[in-house]
């Protein structure tokens, strides 16, 4: 059927279809009578001599042997024909461009028995590259059999021609099993589509593929995944056509588990860098409880709630047993909405009830991590008594759960609870250390969150208490007055206003703040209101007042500075006196809505001593208004003080309102939401 077309194309076709290695070495064919005379010469032998059949047949093939050499193959071939041996050995011939080649020679008689004669079939090649092939076959041999890469041969069609026994032992087959069939038949649970995909790639354009991810299992390991490095190189014939392909594998399963380990290491520690970053940096409960449910979705788990001891919530302290069962609240969710099992669990902000014996609170009172790796319905039949959410939990998805107690300084303060759903791996014991972390990190928060309550809740009480309870202002004045403490419990300080009887009816209004914060700035200023009390009752002039006023605080074991206003008022004739110590001025705004600061030497705070304080007299017409106030009314940051001044002055000129309604508005416009200084203010009319 394929007569018309030449031998040497039908074997360079089926070589190439099949993947194999014929015509890498171009071989003559010689044919002589008995006595050496050449009878064919074929197109192989002119190639690798020169010569075209018409100069060779009829001439002996002695007559090739380059004269130098030894000239017995005649004889060898003569004896070899005799004896019915084949010969092998190698020879010089002589080209016919005058150079010496030499051949590797393969002779053997065949009989003829119609003329009872021998005929020499000579097959002649260039020594050199025979050489070479051998070579180069010892060493493929031994490679490939040695190797411990696995190496397998492919043909055009990526069938398996040959694998050596590494890769027998990687895949957990025999070469049998490999050979005529696809990768995608034999291992269908590797990503085999995607190898043949690349071996395509290279079939076609020549360019390795090199380190592509094989991952999946083989009959040697089923019960899970392995990975392996795999590289393809395109194999050619001599003309360049692709005959097949040559895949080399290395098993790197454990150096890719080593360094996905070192990875999750990395992981979890710019987690817990985040975490000392973003958790807790506000001291509010409700604020850290979230913070810490948002930074470990999704990277530590899936869904994550927050709940602490409802008495915690509240602002109680935390109590110190757990025996009679455990009411949380859920302070903190991930994510707030757009999961299923976020759907089953309880809202934020809703209260939890778990009797003695649930889970729950025996992994609160155990004060350890608690993990059900891998989530069944046996693992949930503990819970089932109590709560019916597990059982919802599992039938949406979860597989993998874990609990860590908010504890710290010996407290117990709640438990975050972490989630798992498919696909999502099963929570393992670095997870646990890492949630163990990170609850630890948010419970010290939590902590110093109700510490700081706490703390500014006394502070704000002892600063309370300091300040006049009922001020009883002489006739002829009316007076209006707030405290505001600062957001902070670390900027509560000491700000006071007070009202003093004077003989004569006239009245000593009085404004001061002690620079510092907390709780031991509160205590100077008790000090101060106290001592300015009994000072006025002896009638001292506002000098002398400050200047006894700045000795008590030199009797201090630690020094303090304050500053102070004092105004001395007659509302009888409006004639006012004023005195300051590095306190912000008053501002006097008029019955005919005209407002202004009230000029006088500013003065420099108590406790500075050296300089001399000097009053400043001026007049209130009847009606007017005497605004004072602490720096926390017109510092604000990103504020230019000039600019706040201007705006309290023209919030002042309005003359309709009634003196609570200017202190509302003062405030309202005036100072954020969160301030951070707490302020004073006193507002006085003078006369009627």
């Amino acid at each position: 059927m394929n007569e018309h077309i030449p031998v040497d194309e039908l074997i360079s076709g089926a070589a190439q279809a099949a993947g194999g290695w014929l015509g890498a070495l171009p071989v003559a064919l010689v044919a002589t009578s008995a006595d050496g005379t050449i009878v064919r010469w074929n197109q192989v032998a002119q190639e690798l001599l020169g010569y075209a059949p018409p100069q060779m047949l009829g001439r002996n093939i002695a007559d090739l042997v380059h004269p130098g050499a030894d000239r017995s193959l005649g004889r060898s071939l003569w004896e070899a024909a005799a004896s019915g041996r084949g010969v092998m050995g190698t020879v010089t011939a002589w080209h016919r461009d005058g150079h010496p080649l030499e051949l590797e020679i393969w002779a053997s008689p065949v009989s003829d028995r119609r003329h009872d004669a021998a005929t020499v079939l000579v097959f002649a090649a260039d020594a050199h590259a025979a050489r070479r092939i051998r070579g180069s076959s010892a060493v493929w041999d031994g490679l490939f059999a040695r190797s411990p890469v696995g190496i397998a041969v492919l043909d055009t069609q990526l069938r398996f021609l040959q694998v050596n026994a590494a890769l027998e032992a990687m895949n957990g087959l025999p070469e049998s099993a490999h050979v005529g069939r696809r990768l995608a038949e034999i291992l269908p649970e590797v990503n085999a589509l995607e190898m043949e995909e690349a071996m395509r790639q290279v079939m076609e354009t020549g360019e390795p593929v090199l380190d592509r991810r094989r991952v999946g299992r083989t009959p040697t390991a089923s019960d899970r995944d392995r990975v392996w490095s795999c590289s393809y190189v395109r194999v050619e014939d001599p003309a360049g056509m692709p005959i097949g392909v040559i895949a080399s594998l290395v098993d790197i399963t454990e150096q890719q588990r080593d360094h996905e380990e070192a990875e999750a290491g990395r992981r979890r520690l710019a987690l817990l860098n985040e975490a000392s970053m973003r958790v807790g940096s506000s001291l509010d409960l409700e604020r850290t409880a979230q913070e810490l449910a948002d930074l470990a979705v999704p990277r530590l788990a899936d869904t994550v709630t927050v709940d602490v001891l409802d008495a915690l919530a509240r602002g109680d302290e935390p109590g110190t047993g757990l025996a009679g069962g455990v009411v949380l609240r859920r302070l903190g969710k991930a994510p707030l909405s757009g999961s299923m099992v976020t759907d089953v669990l309880a809202r934020l902000g809703g209260t939890l009830v778990f009797p003695a014996a649930a889970p729950y609170t025996k992994a609160l009172a155990g004060r350890h991590p608690f993990l059900i790796a891998r989530l069944d319905e046996q693992a949930v039949a503990p819970a089932a008594p109590h709560s019916a959410k597990p059982a919802e939990l599992l039938a949406v998805g979860v597989h993998s759960f874990l609990m860590a107690p908010l504890v710290a300084r010996e407290s117990v303060l709640g438990i975050a609870t972490f989630y798992r759903t498919r696909p999502s791996e099963p929570f393992g014991s670095e997870d646990v250390t890492l949630a163990a972390e990170l609850a630890a990190r948010a419970a010290l928060s939590m902590d110093n969150a109700r510490l700081y309550r706490r703390e500014h809740e006394t502070a704000v009480i002892l600063q309370r208490s300091m300040l006049p309870q009922h001020i009883s202002p002489p006739p002829g004045i009316e007076v209006s007055h707030r405290y505001l403490p600062a957001s902070d419990v670390n900027e509560v300080g000491g700000d006071w206003y007070d009202v003093l009887p004077l003989t004569g009816g006239r009245a000593g209004l009085i404004i001061g703040d002690v620079m510092g914060h907390g709780i031991a700035a509160g205590a100077v200023m008790g000090r101060l209101s106290a001592s300015v009390r009994a000072l006025a009752r002896l009638d001292l002039s506002p000098v002398r007042l400050l200047h006894q006023l700045e000795a008590a605080l030199s009797d201090l074991a630690e020094p303090m500075l304050a500053t102070l206003l004092y105004v001395v008022c007659d509302p009888a004739t409006g004639h006012c006196t004023v005195t300051r110590a590095g306190h912000p001025p008053p501002v006097l705004a008029l019955p005919d809505g005209t407002v202004r600061l009230v000029d006088t030497p500013p003065g420099v705070p108590l406790g500075v001593g050296g300089v001399a304080f000097t009053p400043t007299e001026f007049d209130v017409p009847a009606g007017g208004v005497l605004v004072l106030y602490t720096d926390g009314l017109i510092e604000a940051r990103g504020h230019d003080l000039d600019e706040r001044l201007a705006e309290l002055m023209r919030l002042l000129a309005d003359r309709q309102k009634q003196l609570d309604h200017v202190c509302d508005s003062l405030i309202t416009h005036l100072v954020p939401a969160a301030a951070d200084d707490d302020i004073a203010l006193m507002v006085a009319r003078i006369g009627h």
